[in-house]
């Protein structure tokens, strides 16, 4: 099954160790707490792009039609049913009924159009509101609702699972960025800035049985040394998506559990092919054969990674190895350099957000472009940085690490105002054939079609597909194991 849209960014806070939290959490088995590396700008998916706001509300607070499952599958949740018209382009859900949100107002098919027609709206700041713009969708009654897509997407079942497509409701939708107001089993009860995030179990859920912990505490804590202190204290009892650095001393440990979880997620070197020289294909090319991805994977992610040569990865339909597109050759590169006309040392920077793997593989970037004539100048921003001045600054920057965790986000190479400045008409003309292709074996080959035209356009230094640990005390259990989405489904959590 194909997947869609999500980027592995987000606020930075790193506290101290707390230990009131762990006695906490040892002297009450209702309250698990879980660490965060960052911490989300907001807490309204459907208005910023960070993939830290769903980590906290989708499936707790914040509810979709459709559920992503670990394993990638899809199920209903708001929707009780859905059918699919021949033709791919007309879906009808039949919703769920007795669902009330937190503020006493009522779920039905209403809502649902208010929440979509919100989100593909002119005023709209949806990460997907392009998706929800092609999308028509009709209250039939009050439990019926019918979406016609001006395009075809067999995925749109999982796409309605993702946390921009979640069901907010009118009165208090303005508010969700501080306040959320949702259908799920749990509500915000407190937020400390900078430290913690806690949310409690909300009495008026439709299934009180369902939600086996009254309250959850996500700690925020970005250095990778005090991500460890804080588990060895017992100040934290789960780490999804912990510092891989620190995996290592977790291993042997009988007092804990390691979990390696797949995931879809493409770690790039982002490139602004809106500025020169980088706006040459040659320059791009240059830089991908400079850097070692087996040596960025080390340095980066300690190992934890498979290369790519694409924005695609092993495991999706349709993958191809493009990693022999743009390998490892330094010589190569110089002699591209040169044939560009670039005059070294070519000087650039390169802004790099709070993640560890960020941080880590900046200093193999540097080291390696530095041998090949190119100086890179690293610049550590904060999260809210990152976001204003490189993701949404209108091309204001040179270079740039992030992991983009969304299942299937081709689509944005075929968007020229988006951050990293991809701008190929024939790539363009692609990816619409390939939204508009029915037959999955045809789609196949154009989405093969489409990963070999963006190595050999180096749009962006492919590096690898992350694994992302989690780490946690052996207690606990109803972790996901795998990552089609970051995602924290709190509910199925509890002490075993």
């Amino acid at each position: 099954m194909l997947n869609r849209r999500t980027l592995l960014v987000t606020g930075s806070a790193s506290v101290a160790l707390a230990s009131p939290l762990a006695s906490l959490a040892q002297s009450r088995k209702d309250t698990m707490v879980l660490g965060m590396t960052l911490e989300p700008p907001g807490l309204d998916p459907t208005a910023g792009a960070a993939s830290a706001i769903g980590e906290v509300v989708l499936y707790n607070i914040l509810e979709t039609l459709t559920k992503i499952n670990a394993d990638g599958s899809v199920s209903p949740l708001l929707a009780e049913s859905w059918e699919v018209s021949p033709d791919l382009k007309t879906y009808t859900f039949k919703l769920r009924r007795g669902v009330k949100f937190s503020n006493g107002e009522p779920f039905n098919a209403q809502t649902v159009k208010f929440a979509f027609d919100r989100a593909g709206g002119e005023k709209s700041t949806n990460k997907d509101k392009r998706t929800f713009a092609a999308i028509s969708t009709q209250a039939v009654d009050d439990y019926t609702v019918v979406l016609i897509n001006k395009e075809i997407d067999p995925d749109l079942p999982f796409v309605l699972g993702q946390a921009t497509a979640v069901i907010v409701e009118p009165k208090s939708a303005d508010g969700n960025a501080a306040k959320p107001v949702g259908t799920g089993p749990y509500k915000l009860d407190a937020w400390a800035k900078g430290s913690t995030l806690t949310l409690s179990k909300w009495d008026g859920f439709r299934d009180p049985k369902l939600a086996k912990l009254n309250k959850i505490i996500f700690r925020f804590i970005s250095d990778p040394a005090a991500q460890a202190a804080s588990l060895m204290a017992g100040d934290v009892d789960a780490f999804p998506r912990i510092a891989t650095r620190v995996v290592p001393q977790f291993k042997a440990n009988p007092q804990f559990q390691v979990i390696l979880g797949g995931s879809r997620a493409k770690t790039i070197v982002a490139i602004n092919s809106k500025k020169k020289p980088l706006d040459d294909v040659r320059v791009r090319r240059a830089i991908l054969a400079a850097i070692d991805r087996k040596a960025f994977i080390d340095g980066a992610a300690d190992g934890f990674g498979t290369p790519i040569g694409s924005h695609y990865v092993p495991g999706a339909p349709g993958y191809v190895d493009t990693t022999g597109i743009n390998p490892y050759d330094p010589e190569k590169a110089k002699k591209l350099l040169a044939e560009a006309g670039v005059k070294l040392p070519l000087e650039l920077t390169m802004t790099l957000p709070p993640p560890p793997y960020a941080r880590q593989g900046g200093e193999v970037v540097v080291a390696q472009l530095a041998k090949v004539g190119i100086n890179v100048k690293t610049q550590n921003v904060e999260w809210a940085q990152w976001l204003s001045q490189t993701y949404g600054g209108g091309h204001n920057y040179d270079l740039s690490i992030i992991s983009h965790v969304e299942p299937f986000d081709l689509g944005n190479y075929s968007k020229p105002d988006y951050y990293w400045g991809y701008d190929n008409k024939a790539f363009t003309q692609l990816y619409d054939k390939i939204k508009t292709t029915g037959d999955a074996k045809e789609r196949n080959k154009l989405l093969g079609d489409a990963q070999k035209l963006l190595a050999q356009d180096a749009a962006n230094g492919f590096m690898y597909q992350p694994q992302f640990p989690v780490i946690a005390k052996k207690s606990v259990k109803g972790l996901w194991t795998q990552m089609p989405i970051f995602c924290n489904d709190l509910a199925a959590l509890h002490w075993g």
